[in-house]
């Protein structure tokens, strides 16, 4: 299933590019996307399993941008 969440502060490509390649190598995420022109992540994982992976994703976002939030 894919989810979109809004990213806010994403200030670099470079970072988002960063943050992308490793939220692709959490097991359980098929893909992720993150776009830094929309300020959005796109996730895809089983429906079941998103909620455990969330704390996950926040957790590499901060560690590369500490300033940018996600919601849904």
């Amino acid at each position: 299933m894919k989810k979109r969440y809004k990213m806010k502060n994403l200030d670099c490509a470079n970072c988002a590019a960063k943050i992308e390649e490793r939220i692709k190598r959490i097991p359980g995420v098929a893909d992720a996307s993150v776009s830094f022109t929309l300020q959005r992540l796109t996730l895809d994982a089983p429906e079941e399993k998103l909620e455990q992976l969330l704390p996950e994703v926040l957790k590499i976002v901060k560690a590369i941008e500490p300033d940018c939030s996600v919601t849904l």
